[in-house]
C-alpha cells in the first residue's frame, strides 16, 4: 500500500517541484515570481484547447507526445520513491528504463523532423547529440554502481542491503557521481547552462524549438512528462544524498521531499547565477560530467580491493 501512495503523491506532486525553481529564480531577481501551482495552471489551460496539426504532418507527430509522456511515467514505476519499494522491479530494469526514456526521446525528435521545419530539425540535431554525450556519463554510472553493489535495479541500489549514500563507505565516490548526476539533469532536461526553457529565440534553443508546433492537449503532454523526467532525476540524486530506509515511514517521506526541494533550489540557484553556455561549450561541460564518473570509477578499483 505504501508503494501506490508514495507512487500516486510523486505523479501528483511532479508539476509543484518547477515552481520552486522559478520561485528561486524571482527571488534572485528580486521579483515575487508566479505561484507555486503555475504548472497546474497550465497544464488545465493546455488540456481544455485543441490540437492543431500541420498538414505536412503525420501520423508520427501526434505519436510523439504520447510515447514521451509514458516513457517518463514508466520510469516511475520502476524507482524506490521516497525509499518505498518500486511498484516492479527486475534484474537489469536500469539499463531498460535508460533505453525507455531514449525511446520517448527518440519519438520527440521524430515528430519534430516530421513538421518539415528547419528550426526545429536543428534542435532536434542538437538534442541528440547531446543526449549521446551525456548517455555516456549515464552508462559509466551504471557500471560504477554495478562494481559496488553487484546489481542492475533500481530497487537494489536505494532499498536492499548495498543501498548506495553519500553518508556510506563509499560516500567519496557516490560525491562525484551527484555532482555529474546534477550536470545530466542540467543536460538532459535541457537546463540553463546548456538550454534555456524560458527563451524564445529559435536559434538558440534545444529542447524548446522541438515542440513549437505542440499545442493544446499534446503540448500538456509533453509538459508532463518533461515534469516526470525531472522528478525522476531528481529523486536519483536525493536517493544518492540521503538514503530512506524501507521502515522509516512518513518520517523517511517528510525527508525525501524535503532533500528534493533542496535538489530543485540548487536548479533555480544555477540558473540565476550563470549564463546559457555557447553551442561550442556545452560539449565540453557534459564531457567534464563523464571525467568526474570515470575518475571514480578508477578509483573503485583501490577501494573495492
Amino acid at each position: 500500500m505504501e508503494t501506490y501512495i508514495s507512487l500516486a503523491i510523486a505523479i501528483l506532486a511532479a508539476p509543484l517541484f518547477p515552481g520552486i525553481i522559478l520561485k528561486v529564480k524571482a527571488f534572485f531577481a528580486g521579483k515575487q515570481g508566479p505561484p507555486l501551482l503555475i504548472k497546474y495552471y497550465t497544464l488545465a489551460k493546455l488540456l481544455r484547447k485543441g490540437s492543431v496539426y500541420s498538414t505536412s504532418t503525420s501520423f508520427v507527430f501526434k505519436m510523439g507526445p504520447i510515447v514521451s509522456f509514458a516513457s517518463a511515467l514508466i520510469v516511475l514505476f520502476f524507482f524506490p520513491i521516497a525509499g518505498t519499494t518500486p511498484l516492479l522491479s527486475f534484474h537489469g530494469d536500469v539499463i531498460v528504463l535508460f533505453y525507455l526514456m531514449g525511446m520517448g526521446r527518440f519519438f520527440t525528435v521524430v515528430a519534430a523532423l516530421d513538421t518539415a521545419s528547419p528550426f526545429e530539425g536543428m534542435g532536434a540535431a542538437r538534442e541528440v547529440f547531446f543526449s549521446c554525450l551525456a548517455e555516456i556519463t549515464i552508462f559509466t554510472v551504471l557500471i560504477l554502481f554495478y562494481r559496488l553493489t553487484g546489481s542492475l535495479s533500481f530497487g537494489e541500489y536505494f532499498t536492499g542491503e548495498n543501498t548506495l549514500s553519500l553518508l556510506g563507505a563509499s560516500g567519496s565516490l557516490l560525491f562525484f557521481v551527484i555532482v555529474s548526476m546534477f550536470m545530466v539533469l542540467l543536460t538532459e532536461n535541457s537546463r540553463v547552462p546548456v538550454d534555456d526553457p524560458a527563451t524564445h529565440l529559435e536559434l538558440t534553443m534545444i529542447h524548446e524549438v522541438m515542440i513549437l508546433d505542440h499545442s493544446g492537449p499534446d503540448l500538456a503532454l509533453i509538459e508532463l512528462g518533461s515534469f516526470y523526467k525531472l522528478f525522476f532525476y531528481s529523486a536519483f540524486i536525493s536517493h544518492l544524498i540521503y538514503p530512506i530506509s524501507t521502515s522509516s515511514g512518513l518520517v523517511g517521506g517528510l525527508i525525501f521531499y524535503a532533500v528534493m526541494v533542496c535538489v530543485y533550489a540548487a536548479i533555480g540557484c544555477t540558473e540565476s547565477i550563470m549564463a546559457r553556455f555557447k553551442m561550442n561549450l556545452v560539449p565540453k561541460f557534459i564531457l567534464t560530467s563523464f571525467a568526474l564518473v570515470f575518475f571514480a570509477a578508477i578509483l573503485t578499483m583501490g577501494v573495492l580491493q
